[in-house]
């Protein structure tokens, strides 16, 4: 998530779709990148095209700034993949410079982010079989273990993958402290044993000779969600056995699931809700399943409760075109029902064209997202506008941005529509899918990006300060 704004080149472009669009500053381009990929592949671009784009954007800013983008997108936005890949092509970048220990240290919000960030290396090192690991990230890393306890170097010691935590740690040479001094001289003897986590729990009591395993297994989860020793993104990915292996705690389960605390820490994207919503929707209909559905939809409403109030009259727009398909329709769907609810807006979506949805602002997040139908078809920006019927004073468009409809960008349709309706309103142009294009290059226009609720945050103060997420980035101290 996040709002950024700096300079459009007013040049126009060709985008990924063939349409006329204008090219993102590389800045721009390098955080939208960074706040919605996930690494994998998409409608208009391969998974390893993205990263060809990242490496080559990297080359183009500030390494510095290539750095703390990087520290923001894991600890604000909990995109960890994406960031893994930067802390890794950095490495040569930004060898010698005084804050580099700084920034491998912070870059480590879990301890498995180091395995992730030296396979990634080590499979995309030069010389595979002996590869140089610079000494920055080597003393940022064994800084890193500072924070973290026994139970942390247990959970995530990493036994069968190709690098084990283990490796790290002989790698780095950390400096025990009280904490962890007896977990990590067990780790490296090979004698640590992982029992004191939720998944270690239900595997011994798995593994239980006595006869009644499905009552241990449901004292596991007692013990687990009455003491709250359960992490929140566990919890919600372990509804359904749960449901099946200690029905009795539900009420437990929902406690968890709704509060707001461990919602806040937990750094669980908001769509994530929404794919938990749906599987259990699949479990049919019973007292405990819609208890469980209200829980997940508060929760969600919990997640978001920072939306802002947008002045005035509010238009949300959602691409429906069929290179939204996945992922960022889930998403889109999300953030835009949301907003409805949050500011009682009007909703239009469109693909080749555009329609109005009618909903009721008094319904759930998630019953005001299913009124949204993403059947395909092309992207049309002109026809948000020609379809607009009244005055808005904000405009909020959810969608990868490759409009190709049309011989030109939707400006012309744009200022046909403010004139007339005798207005100039914001809009917010919110960046699905990172792909380096605008349709817009106005200076009331804001480019948003990204999956976590914080981009709320951006949005409440981009008519203050349109540079909001790239200046909130540079004061960043490493």
């Amino acid at each position: 998530m996040s709002k950024f704004n700096t300079t459009i080149k007013k040049a126009p472009i060709t985008n990924l779709a063939g349409g006329k669009a204008y090219s993102q500053s590389k800045e721009l381009e390098l955080l939208s990148i960074l706040l919605t990929s996930f690494v994998d592949d998409s409608f208009y671009r391969s998974s390893s095209d993205t990263l060809d784009r990242l490496r080559s954007l990297i080359n183009d800013v500030d390494p510095l700034f290539a750095a703390k983008s990087a520290i923001f997108a894991r600890d604000k936005f909990g995109m960890r993949s994406i960031s893994h890949v930067m802390a890794s092509e950095l490495a040569s970048k930004i060898s010698g410079q005084d804050w580099a220990k700084d920034f491998y240290d912070k870059i480590i919000v879990r301890l498995d982010d180091m395995t992730e960030i030296v396979s990634y290396y080590l499979n995309n090192n030069t010389d595979k079989t002996k590869p140089k690991f610079p000494n920055s990230m080597k003393k940022g890393f064994a800084s890193a273990f500072d924070r973290y306890t026994g139970y942390h170097i247990a959970k995530y010691k990493g036994d069968g993958k190709e690098v084990k935590l283990v490796d790290i740690v002989n790698l780095v040479h950390p400096i025990p402290n009280e904490g962890n001094s007896e977990a990590l001289s067990a780790l490296i003897k090979g004698t640590l044993k992982n029992t004191d986590t939720w998944e270690s729990k239900l595997s011994q009591a798995g593994q239980s000779v006595e006869s009644d395993v499905d009552q241990l297994k449901s004292n596991v989860w007692r013990d687990l969600l009455e003491s709250k020793k359960i992490g929140y993104f566990a919890a919600l990915r372990n509804i359904k056995n749960i449901l099946n292996q200690a029905p009795d705690q539900i009420d437990n389960l929902c406690n968890i699931l709704t509060n707001e605390d461990m919602i806040k820490s937990s750094r669980v994207l908001p769509f994530r809700f929404n794919t938990a919503f749906g599987e259990i929707q699949k479990l049919g209909s019973s007292k405990e399943v819609r208890k469980i559905l209200v829980a997940i939809d508060n929760a969600l409403g919990i997640s978001t409760n920072n939306v802002p109030k947008l002045e005035g009259d509010t238009l949300v727009v959602i691409d429906v075109s069929g290179s939204m398909a996945g992922r960022p329709a889930e998403i889109s769907s999300i953030f835009g029902s949301i907003l409805a609810k949050s500011n009682n807006c009007d909703v239009m979506t469109f693909d080749r064209d555009a329609r109005y949805v009618n909903y009721n602002p008094n319904d759930s997040i998630m019953t005001i997202k299913n009124s949204f139908r993403f059947n395909g078809g092309g992207t049309n920006f002109h026809s948000i506008f020609q379809k607009a019927n009244r005055k808005y004073d904000s405009i909020v468009i959810l969608s990868d941005c490759q409009g190709w409809i049309g011989k030109h960008n939707p400006t012309a349709a744009f200022n046909e529509y403010k004139k007339n309706y005798d207005c100039d309103p914001y809009v917010y142009s919110w960046d699905m899918k990172g792909y380096g294009s605008l349709q817009f290059p106005e200076k009331k226009v804001f480019c948003i990006a990204g999956f976590s609720e914080k981009v709320f945050d951006l949005m409440s103060s981009l008519k203050e300060d349109r540079q909001t997420m790239v200046n909130k980035i540079k004061l960043t101290q490493i």
